[in-house]
């Protein structure tokens, strides 16, 4: 990948404008999926074309389900049924995507087949465990687990195919932890199973799968936080289906985030998801004083919709931990861009699962609020973020580690910045939002791309 260097300048005028975000890369993950195990033929709307996505199109394509992209974001999948998937002739490539590997291990643990799952090194972390040490106790065979340590920076999952008239058994597991990509892998897999399969969390994480396998048909309930799907008796049991994917709202955090801090900024983004189990993060700039609205336009499979607006605002400091934090852990890079302009102290805490994201994020983000000279404490689950509301921010130039969501707050935080601030690595972005830049220039912002 071309390497990307940002040169972000102060923004002396308001952002402006109604704008889309890509599509919703967590709902993407799981339509590919469902769209290659039904009956066909499906039609995705609105494919956004990162790179995480990008992997999952590709695997499913390397066992046996043709797609046609129109280029404009509208894929058409033929799928194969719960019974056609092939075994593909090379090892599936994930990526950096944490998605794409465990949904996908879902998946093939319980096909007839053998098949190899690898991905950059920085899938290679103790969490594989929640999907991997259940998958084996329903019959999986899941040799080994991916290794931090390759000197090639793969992670290779090698997954034995299950002997001739095998399924994998009923499951009943409790998660230790909200996680939502346990969850829909080890749901994915009972779409397999001989019996049902039961999954308790000990609070409701991101509910994509549930979403979309209700809204297909599948016999799956869910009462609070517990959840049990049975398999199917017919392996065409999947219909196929439109879907138009709503915006990611952990990428629209970033230009809302921006709206907030710039003064008297009036930005919008379009058909953008209003899914509760994603909203933390406009929950968290609510708690902070921004000023937003929210105006609801609809559903597809399941899947809530909506405009949100976000105007400029005077911010103040707030305690983000718990229940609220677990509903946006993934939006915390953007609400430290939000903290970093707010009156007063933020604490930030029950967020040390980011100590094991590669890069570690909290150290990443403590050190990015540094460089653009915010004062910052380190805590071993968090942050404490003094924010500087009144003057600009000191002009920066930092590295991205390849973290596209530290890119991201770079460049929001550049705008706040006293002179011109340099990002490092912005190639990273491509993974969630490939128009971020584009985004932001049409809403007003001064940003020169260098390769």
């Amino acid at each position: 990948m071309t390497t990307v260097r940002l040169l972000v300048r102060p923004q002396k005028t308001p952002l402006h404008g109604s704008v889309p975000v890509p599509s919703d890369r967590s709902i993407t993950h799981r339509a590919l999926v469902l769209a290659a195990l039904s009956n066909g033929p499906c039609e995705i709307q609105g494919f956004g074309y990162g790179t995480d996505n990008l992997k999952t199109l590709g695997a499913l394509g390397a066992l046996g389900v043709r797609h046609e992209d129109d280029g404009r974001g509208t894929l058409k999948v033929r799928g194969v049924g719960l019974a056609g998937l092939r075994a593909p002739t090379a090892a599936l490539d994930c990526g950096r995507s944490p998605s794409c590997l465990r949904l996908l291990a879902g998946v093939l643990a319980a096909q007839a087949f053998p098949s190899e799952l690898t991905g950059h090194a920085q899938l290679a972390d103790f969490r594989m465990k929640s999907v991997l040490d259940p998958l084996r106790q329903r019959g999986g065979r899941i040799a080994g687990t991916p290794d931090p340590a390759r000197a090639d920076e793969t992670a290779p999952l090698a997954i034995g195919g299950l002997e001739a008239g095998q399924r994998l058994a009923p499951l009943e597991h409790r998660l230790t932890r909200p996680n939502d990509h346990a969850k829909g892998a080890l749901l994915l897999s009972g779409l397999f199973a001989s019996g049902p399969t039961v999954i308790e969390e000990p609070v409701v994480s991101r509910d994509h799968t549930e979403r979309l396998l209700d809204a297909l048909g599948m016999p799956i309930r869910t009462a609070g936080s517990l959840v049990s799907l049975h398999p199917p008796a017919d392996p065409l049991a999947i219909r196929g289906f439109e879907f138009a994917v709503p915006g990611d709202v952990s990428a629209a955090a970033f230009i809302l985030v921006a709206a907030q801090v710039v003064p008297e900024s009036h930005v919008t983004t379009r058909h953008t998801s209003l899914n509760p189990t994603r909203s933390g993060i406009l929950e968290v700039i609510r708690l902070a004083g921004g000023r937003m609205g929210i105006t609801p336009a609809g559903s597809s499979l399941g899947e809530p919709y909506g405009e949100i607006t976000a105007r400029g605002s005077v911010l103040r400091g707030i305690s983000l931990a718990g229940e609220l934090l677990e509903r946006g852990r993934d939006e915390i890079p953007a609400a430290c861009a939000l903290f970093a302009r707010a009156r007063g102290t933020t604490t930030i805490a029950d967020a040390a699962e980011l100590r094991d994201d590669r890069p570690d994020r909290i150290h990443a983000l403590a050190e990015l609020l540094r460089a653009f000279g915010v004062g910052v404490e380190e805590r071993p689950d968090g942050l404490v973020i003094e924010g500087v509301p009144d003057r600009p921010l000191k002009a920066a130039e930092v590295s991205t580690g390849g973290d596209h969501r530290l890119a991201m707050t770079a460049v929001v935080l550049g705008l706040l910045a006293d002179g011109e601030s340099v990002v490092d690595g912005a190639e990273a972005i491509q993974v969630s939002f490939p128009r971020f830049v584009g985004t932001l220039r049409s809403l007003g912002a001064d940003i020169e791309v260098k390769r």
